[in-house]
Protein backbone atom coordinates (compact mmCIF):
# COMPACT_ATOMS: atom_id res chain seq x y z
CA UNK A 1 0.00 0.00 0.00
CA UNK A 2 2.87 2.16 0.78
CA UNK A 3 4.81 1.46 -2.04
CA UNK A 4 1.45 2.19 -4.39
CA UNK A 5 1.04 5.79 -2.56
CA UNK A 6 4.83 6.76 -3.39
CA UNK A 7 4.43 5.24 -6.75
CA UNK A 8 1.77 7.23 -7.42
CA UNK A 9 2.77 10.36 -5.82
CA UNK A 10 6.47 10.09 -7.79
CA UNK A 11 5.53 8.55 -11.00
CA UNK A 12 2.03 9.49 -11.78
CA UNK A 13 0.61 6.85 -14.32
CA UNK A 14 0.43 8.41 -17.91
CA UNK A 15 -3.17 9.43 -19.71
CA UNK A 16 -4.60 6.12 -21.04
CA UNK A 17 -4.81 7.97 -24.67
CA UNK A 18 -1.02 9.01 -24.51
CA UNK A 19 -0.15 5.25 -24.40
CA UNK A 20 -2.46 3.40 -26.01
CA UNK A 21 -1.05 2.80 -29.69
CA UNK A 22 1.69 0.64 -27.78
CA UNK A 23 -1.31 -2.12 -27.55
CA UNK A 24 -3.06 -3.83 -30.77
CA UNK A 25 0.48 -5.42 -32.07
CA UNK A 26 3.03 -7.42 -31.26
CA UNK A 27 6.74 -5.85 -31.84
CA UNK A 28 9.64 -7.65 -33.59
CA UNK A 29 12.83 -7.65 -31.42
CA UNK A 30 15.31 -6.10 -33.10
CA UNK A 31 12.98 -6.03 -36.56
CA UNK A 32 12.09 -9.66 -37.72
CA UNK A 33 15.27 -11.16 -37.89
CA UNK A 34 16.45 -14.94 -38.43
CA UNK A 35 16.22 -17.01 -41.92
CA UNK A 36 19.30 -15.24 -43.03
CA UNK A 37 18.20 -11.73 -42.26
CA UNK A 38 20.49 -9.58 -39.55
CA UNK A 39 18.84 -8.04 -36.64
CA UNK A 40 18.09 -3.98 -36.93
CA UNK A 41 18.69 -3.89 -40.49
CA UNK A 42 16.44 -2.44 -43.33
CA UNK A 43 15.43 -5.96 -44.01
CA UNK A 44 14.27 -7.19 -40.87
CA UNK A 45 12.36 -3.61 -40.10
CA UNK A 46 10.33 -4.27 -43.97
CA UNK A 47 10.08 -8.06 -42.96
CA UNK A 48 7.69 -6.77 -39.93
CA UNK A 49 6.55 -3.89 -41.50
CA UNK A 50 4.79 -6.88 -44.19
CA UNK A 51 3.22 -8.08 -41.51
CA UNK A 52 1.85 -4.98 -39.75
CA UNK A 53 4.13 -5.98 -36.53
CA UNK A 54 5.86 -3.17 -34.38
CA UNK A 55 9.45 -3.25 -33.88
CA UNK A 56 11.59 -2.75 -31.87
CA UNK A 57 15.24 -1.12 -32.40
CA UNK A 58 18.42 -0.38 -30.62
CA UNK A 59 20.07 3.22 -30.74
CA UNK A 60 24.30 3.39 -29.78
CA UNK A 61 25.63 7.08 -30.02
CA UNK A 62 28.69 7.55 -32.20
CA UNK A 63 31.64 9.98 -30.75
CA UNK A 64 29.47 13.06 -31.31
CA UNK A 65 26.43 11.87 -29.74
CA UNK A 66 24.34 11.17 -33.38
CA UNK A 67 22.29 7.92 -33.30
CA UNK A 68 22.73 4.96 -35.10
CA UNK A 69 20.78 1.49 -35.26
CA UNK A 70 22.73 -0.67 -33.62
CA UNK A 71 22.52 -2.99 -30.63
CA UNK A 72 25.95 -4.05 -29.49
CA UNK A 73 28.51 -1.76 -27.70
CA UNK A 74 31.24 -3.41 -30.25
CA UNK A 75 31.18 -3.59 -33.70
CA UNK A 76 32.96 -7.84 -33.86
CA UNK A 77 29.61 -9.73 -33.96
CA UNK A 78 27.61 -7.27 -36.69
CA UNK A 79 30.40 -6.28 -39.08
CA UNK A 80 33.40 -7.04 -40.47
CA UNK A 81 34.75 -3.98 -38.21
CA UNK A 82 35.94 -4.81 -34.58
CA UNK A 83 36.42 -2.25 -31.71
CA UNK A 84 33.70 -0.10 -30.19
CA UNK A 85 31.36 2.03 -32.08
CA UNK A 86 31.18 4.71 -29.92
CA UNK A 87 35.08 5.81 -30.34
CA UNK A 88 33.97 6.54 -34.28
CA UNK A 89 32.84 9.50 -35.92
CA UNK A 90 29.30 9.39 -37.48
CA UNK A 91 31.08 9.79 -41.12
CA UNK A 92 32.80 6.51 -40.40
CA UNK A 93 30.31 4.66 -39.41
CA UNK A 94 28.48 5.62 -41.89
CA UNK A 95 31.06 3.68 -44.55
CA UNK A 96 30.79 0.34 -41.90
CA UNK A 97 28.63 -2.60 -43.77
CA UNK A 98 27.40 -4.59 -41.79
CA UNK A 99 27.49 -8.75 -42.19
CA UNK A 100 26.14 -10.64 -45.18
CA UNK A 101 25.48 -7.92 -47.62
CA UNK A 102 22.82 -5.96 -45.45
CA UNK A 103 24.00 -2.26 -45.96
CA UNK A 104 25.61 0.12 -44.13
CA UNK A 105 24.76 0.46 -40.47
CA UNK A 106 21.52 3.24 -40.51
CA UNK A 107 21.16 6.27 -38.47
CA UNK A 108 18.13 6.76 -36.80
CA UNK A 109 16.42 9.29 -39.11
CA UNK A 110 17.28 7.19 -41.74
CA UNK A 111 14.88 3.98 -40.04
CA UNK A 112 12.36 6.71 -39.54
CA UNK A 113 12.17 7.44 -42.89
CA UNK A 114 11.98 3.82 -43.75
CA UNK A 115 9.26 2.84 -41.13
CA UNK A 116 7.38 6.24 -41.83
CA UNK A 117 4.59 5.47 -39.67
CA UNK A 118 3.53 2.05 -40.86
CA UNK A 119 3.85 0.62 -37.60
CA UNK A 120 4.91 1.46 -34.25
CA UNK A 121 8.29 1.90 -33.38
CA UNK A 122 9.75 1.36 -29.89
CA UNK A 123 13.41 2.58 -29.59
CA UNK A 124 15.76 1.53 -26.81
CA UNK A 125 18.81 3.89 -26.28
CA UNK A 126 21.97 2.01 -25.10
CA UNK A 127 23.54 4.18 -22.23
CA UNK A 128 26.46 2.79 -19.61
CA UNK A 129 26.66 5.74 -17.49
CA UNK A 130 25.25 8.90 -16.75
CA UNK A 131 26.40 10.91 -20.12
CA UNK A 132 22.87 10.31 -22.05
CA UNK A 133 22.42 13.45 -23.26
CA UNK A 134 24.31 13.69 -26.23
CA UNK A 135 22.49 10.52 -27.01
CA UNK A 136 18.99 11.49 -26.00
CA UNK A 137 19.47 14.71 -28.12
CA UNK A 138 19.77 13.19 -31.16
CA UNK A 139 17.24 10.79 -31.02
CA UNK A 140 14.90 13.69 -29.96
CA UNK A 141 16.33 15.74 -33.40
CA UNK A 142 15.22 12.44 -35.20
CA UNK A 143 12.03 12.26 -33.96
CA UNK A 144 11.25 16.02 -34.78
CA UNK A 145 8.49 15.57 -37.68
CA UNK A 146 7.75 12.40 -37.66
CA UNK A 147 4.40 11.45 -37.89
CA UNK A 148 4.42 7.90 -36.80
CA UNK A 149 3.95 6.67 -33.40
CA UNK A 150 7.24 5.73 -31.95
CA UNK A 151 8.20 5.87 -27.96
CA UNK A 152 11.97 5.98 -26.35
CA UNK A 153 12.81 3.69 -23.52
CA UNK A 154 16.01 2.14 -21.89
CA UNK A 155 17.42 0.41 -19.30
CA UNK A 156 18.92 3.27 -17.48
CA UNK A 157 16.18 5.54 -15.76
CA UNK A 158 17.75 8.86 -16.53
CA UNK A 159 16.89 9.07 -20.04
CA UNK A 160 13.33 8.38 -19.31
CA UNK A 161 13.91 11.61 -17.24
CA UNK A 162 16.12 13.45 -19.86
CA UNK A 163 12.90 13.30 -22.33
CA UNK A 164 10.64 13.98 -19.10
CA UNK A 165 12.72 16.90 -19.09
CA UNK A 166 13.25 17.78 -22.50
CA UNK A 167 10.96 16.53 -24.84
CA UNK A 168 7.42 15.43 -22.39
CA UNK A 169 5.79 14.99 -25.66
CA UNK A 170 7.80 11.36 -26.49
CA UNK A 171 6.03 8.42 -24.43
CA UNK A 172 9.04 6.94 -22.83
CA UNK A 173 10.06 3.46 -20.65
CA UNK A 174 11.78 2.03 -18.64
CA UNK A 175 13.54 -1.46 -19.50
CA UNK A 176 13.27 -3.43 -16.22
CA UNK A 177 14.71 -6.85 -15.60
CA UNK A 178 14.65 -8.80 -12.32
CA UNK A 179 18.00 -10.38 -12.89
CA UNK A 180 20.41 -10.54 -9.34
CA UNK A 181 17.77 -8.64 -8.35
CA UNK A 182 15.31 -10.94 -6.42
CA UNK A 183 15.85 -9.81 -2.52
CA UNK A 184 14.60 -6.39 -1.25
CA UNK A 185 17.82 -4.17 -2.76
CA UNK A 186 16.29 -5.27 -5.68
CA UNK A 187 12.68 -4.49 -5.00
CA UNK A 188 14.15 -0.73 -3.43
CA UNK A 189 16.23 -0.05 -6.90
CA UNK A 190 13.13 -0.61 -8.74
CA UNK A 191 10.93 1.76 -7.16
CA UNK A 192 14.11 4.12 -7.26
CA UNK A 193 14.45 3.63 -10.93
CA UNK A 194 10.75 3.94 -11.75
CA UNK A 195 10.57 7.56 -9.46
CA UNK A 196 13.87 8.66 -11.64
CA UNK A 197 12.43 7.78 -14.58
CA UNK A 198 8.74 8.32 -14.46
CA UNK A 199 7.66 6.30 -17.19
CA UNK A 200 4.58 6.31 -18.94
CA UNK A 201 5.11 2.19 -19.89
CA UNK A 202 7.31 -0.51 -18.38
CA UNK A 203 9.33 -3.35 -20.40
CA UNK A 204 9.48 -6.02 -18.71
CA UNK A 205 12.38 -9.12 -19.02
CA UNK A 206 9.81 -11.89 -19.97
CA UNK A 207 11.32 -14.36 -17.48
CA UNK A 208 10.71 -12.43 -14.52
CA UNK A 209 6.69 -12.69 -15.29
CA UNK A 210 4.46 -12.92 -13.27
CA UNK A 211 5.74 -10.06 -11.21
CA UNK A 212 4.55 -8.27 -7.91
CA UNK A 213 6.27 -5.08 -9.47
CA UNK A 214 4.65 -5.48 -12.92
CA UNK A 215 1.36 -6.21 -12.04
CA UNK A 216 1.42 -3.72 -9.66
CA UNK A 217 2.34 -1.19 -12.13
CA UNK A 218 0.28 -2.28 -14.70
CA UNK A 219 -2.91 -2.31 -12.33
CA UNK A 220 -1.95 1.71 -11.66
CA UNK A 221 -1.97 2.24 -15.51
CA UNK A 222 1.64 1.93 -17.07
CA UNK A 223 1.41 -0.58 -19.96
CA UNK A 224 3.66 -3.63 -20.03
CA UNK A 225 5.49 -5.03 -23.05
CA UNK A 226 7.66 -7.64 -22.65
CA UNK A 227 10.67 -9.31 -23.82
CA UNK A 228 12.03 -11.21 -25.40
CA UNK A 229 9.46 -14.03 -26.23
CA UNK A 230 11.15 -16.75 -27.53
CA UNK A 231 9.01 -19.81 -27.19
CA UNK A 232 4.87 -20.85 -26.93
CA UNK A 233 4.77 -21.16 -23.32
CA UNK A 234 6.27 -17.36 -23.22
CA UNK A 235 4.05 -16.35 -25.42
CA UNK A 236 1.33 -17.34 -23.08
CA UNK A 237 3.02 -15.84 -20.31
CA UNK A 238 3.22 -12.34 -22.45
CA UNK A 239 -0.74 -12.61 -23.28
CA UNK A 240 -1.27 -13.57 -19.48
CA UNK A 241 0.89 -10.78 -17.36
CA UNK A 242 1.84 -8.09 -20.25
CA UNK A 243 -0.27 -5.95 -22.48
CA UNK A 244 1.78 -7.13 -26.15
CA UNK A 245 4.98 -9.37 -26.37
CA UNK A 246 8.68 -8.43 -27.85
CA UNK A 247 9.06 -11.01 -29.95
CA UNK A 248 11.75 -13.84 -31.77
CA UNK A 249 10.32 -16.24 -33.35
CA UNK A 250 11.26 -15.60 -37.01
CA UNK A 251 8.68 -17.16 -39.56
CA UNK A 252 9.10 -20.12 -41.02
Amino acid sequence: MIGTLLDNALAPAPEPGRVAFLKGQPYAHRGLHGNGILENSPAAFEAAIKLGHGIECDVQAAEDGRAFVFHDYDLDRLTERSGPIGNLRSEDIDQIALRDGHGKIPRLRETLEQIAGKVPLLIELKSRNRRVGPLCLSVRRALEGYGGKAAIMSFNPLVSAWFRNNADHIVRGLVVTEEHGKNWRGRIARHRNLWIAKPDFLAYDIRDLPSRFAASQRARGLPIVTWTVRSAEQEKAALRYADEPVYEMPQS
